[in-house]
């Protein structure tokens, strides 16, 4: 056998990039990681650049805090260039709502995930809870978030800022509570009390939907405070119950 016979015939790699397709999901393995993105070998001639905005919904601030090299991922075709090879990806699914999606105004869905003395924080699917600031929470004044929402607690909020680059949202829920208020289920007492202390018997249309809000405010807050109370004396028993205890087994 000649030397050139022996000689194993290496047939070079065609590019596939044009069977590709926008929006294609493919599973690929990171091969090299810089600060401004990571590069995915899906199985092509050219990798792909995941660029350091399209890791996640939220914003990133090291690449290797999301991927590192050897990781396997799933990405999306985001954009090809064909003319120069280059294919760009994206590890956020289609659909998902970003913090860049966001605009002052808008009106959002969210759960509350935790709540601080100065105000409680909302899940709204972007990745990063937003704020919901106490004094963003009623037109008045508002002792504790707590009583206003509880975790767990679905609501509806309106956006009141996005500052993309902090990675924050802020969000207001005044004006859009005042449709809870409903005329029947008013303390008539309250208003009666109100009118005898007015000179004039008769109150406006804008008097009344503002004390009909005004005890509809007053009646959720109680009702959180007895629950609270409530579950303080529970938790109470539940302690004192297991003292009882503790102290028979020691004599």
């Amino acid at each position: 056998m000649t030397e050139q016979e022996g000689r194993v015939r290496v047939i070079p790699r065609k590019r596939i990039v044009k069977k590709l397709a926008r929006g294609m999901q493919l599973t690929g393995k990171v091969t090299r990681v810089t600060n401004f993105g990571a590069f995915v070998d899906i199985g092509v001639n050219t990798d792909g650049l995941v660029h350091i905005s399209e890791l996640a919904p939220y914003r990133v601030a090291k690449v290797t805090d999301v991927v590192n090299v050897g990781d396997e991922v799933t990405v999306w075709i985001k954009d090809l260039n064909k003319a120069e090879n280059r294919i760009s990806l994206t590890m956020i699914p289609p659909g998902t709502r970003t913090i860049r999606d966001l605009q002052v105004g808008d009106i959002v869905k969210g759960t509350v995930t935790r709540i601080e003395n100065y105000g409680a924080f909302v899940d709204i699917g972007i990745g990063k809870d937003a704020l919901l600031h106490v004094r963003e929470m009623a037109e008045g004044y508002v002792r504790h978030p707590a009583d206003i929402v509880e975790v767990g607690e679905e609501i509806e909020a309106k956006v009141v800022q996005v500052d993309v680059r902090r990675n924050r949202v802020d969000l207001s829920l005044k004006g859009l509570r005042e449709e809870e208020s409903e005329p029947e289920a008013v303390d008539s007492v309250a208003l009666e009390e109100v009118a005898e202390d007015e000179e004039e018997d008769i109150l406006s249309p804008v008097q009344i939907a503002f004390l009909q809000a005004q005890a509809m405010r007053e009646q959720r807050r109680e009702k959180k405070r007895r629950k609270k109370r409530w579950d303080e004396f529970a938790n109470d028993e539940i302690l004192q119950e297991t003292l009882k205890y503790a102290r028979s087994d020691e004599e």
